[in-house]
């Protein structure tokens, strides 16, 4: 890994302490939002958030929702409309001028839509238990002034993680972020990953734009301080982006939307706008209840993120946990799996462990029963119209 010569954090923290006084045009991709969402936004939330795709328009009404390095509060007040007043935006953000912009129009906006749902708390994305705003308010009272003093404060931030964390546990239903990953040191990236995971519940998806890149960056560009600030250094690879959020145990992990012309070419590398949306909570025990499900197709066979390979028009038996995801309606797979159930449904307490293995075909006596052995003509039912043979 190479070595960067320079305070990342700092770099880019004064970066966009400037972009929240005055607009950096460079610092953004021209993007186009989902609805009107815009129309009721201050000009200068406009103009003062930076971002390079549109996260908010996979977001559903009702949902809880954190956004990452959400800046002056754009994508959280586009939210806030979408969820509605039975939904709530988190927006996280590390850097005081920012926070100051968002906050400042949040009574105005609330005014406006009706109700008030939006939270902007003080952290850096890649430790989403530390509440940056109750560490401060301790070391105003509590100033560091010896090494004692500074064990007081380490513990400090102990209990505040495990007592009031900034996002519990299993909390929300999406996360997002928009053109904000970049900015993280490389050392942390895997930290944030984990952060994401950790706070969505079972179920949630993390929805991210973010700038991707062709080939590795050289050395040149990652020492170059503004290209960090620029969401250009720290811009992850294509296929090492999905990776990251495999590692970190997502599935589902798609590319929703990709950039066909680079927003930037350095060096004969191209980096463009990606949005990815995975899912957490393939976790869980293997119940056989008889069920399977058939892969419609294209493809001559696929397989899912525990490595099940589903042949095309073949009953594939699978546990209930995978049965579950595949054929859940808000599943990312459901369009294209056909669900088939047991005639008899086995209640979890009686099911028995399933005996798993990645590619297993059910014969159709087992999700009928074994003794099945009806014989039904349905008289009241054609399968062609009158007149035409079949």
């Amino acid at each position: 890994m190479t070595t960067v010569q320079y305070d990342i954090e700092n770099s880019v923290l004064s970066r966009y302490k400037e972009g929240a006084k005055q607009q950096q045009p460079s610092l953004c991709c021209p993007t186009e939002y989902e609805g009107n969402y815009l129309q009721i936004l201050p000009e200068e939330i406009v103009a003062k958030d930076y971002g390079c795709g549109d996260p908010t328009r996979y977001v559903n009404e009702g949902e809880i929702v954190v956004d990452l390095g959400s800046g002056a509060g754009k994508n959280c007040y586009i939210l806030a409309q979408k969820v509605g007043p039975n939904g709530k935006i988190i927006g996280v953000d590390f850097n005081d001028a920012m926070l100051n912009l968002s906050r400042k129009y949040q009574q105005e906006i609330a005014d406006k839509i009706g109700y008030h749902n939006t939270q902007f708390v003080k952290g850096k994305i890649q430790d989403l238990r530390l509440n940056l705003d109750l560490v401060e308010n301790w070391l105003r009272e509590n100033p560091v002034t010896s090494v004692d003093k500074l064990m007081e404060y380490e513990s400090e931030g102990d209990r505040l993680k495990k007592e009031q964390p900034l996002i519990a546990d299993n909390s929300v239903d999406v996360v997002i972020s928009n053109c904000v990953l970049n900015l993280v040191k490389p050392t942390d990236k895997q930290q944030l990953f984990q952060e994401i995971y950790r706070v969505l519940k079972s179920g949630g998806r993390a929805v991210i734009s973010d700038i991707v890149c062709d080939e590795n960056v050289t050395e040149t560009i990652i020492n170059d301080p503004d290209l960090w600030s620029g969401c250009i250094a720290g811009a992850f690879r294509e296929d090492g982006f999905l990776k990251m959020f495999e590692d970190a145990g997502f599935y589902g992990i798609e590319i929703l939307t990709r950039e066909e012309k680079p927003w930037q070419t350095i060096d004969g590398i191209e980096f463009r706008s990606m949005t990815v949306r995975a899912y957490k909570g393939k976790e869980g025990e293997y119940w056989e209840r008889k069920q399977a499900v058939v892969y419609k197709g294209p493809w001559k066979q696929v397989q899912d993120d525990d490595n099940h390979t589903f042949c095309r028009g073949e009953r594939m038996a699978v546990c209930d946990k995978t049965y579950q995801i595949l054929t859940n309606k808000n599943s990312p797979y459901s369009k294209d799996i056909i669900a088939v159930p047991p005639y008899e449904e086995i209640p979890l307490e009686k099911a028995t462990e399933f005996n798993c293995k990645t590619k297993a075909i059910r014969h159709p006596k087992e999700t009928k029963g074994i003794n099945y052995n009806l014989t039904e003509i349905n008289s009241n039912s054609e399968c062609c119209p009158t007149g035409e043979c079949c």
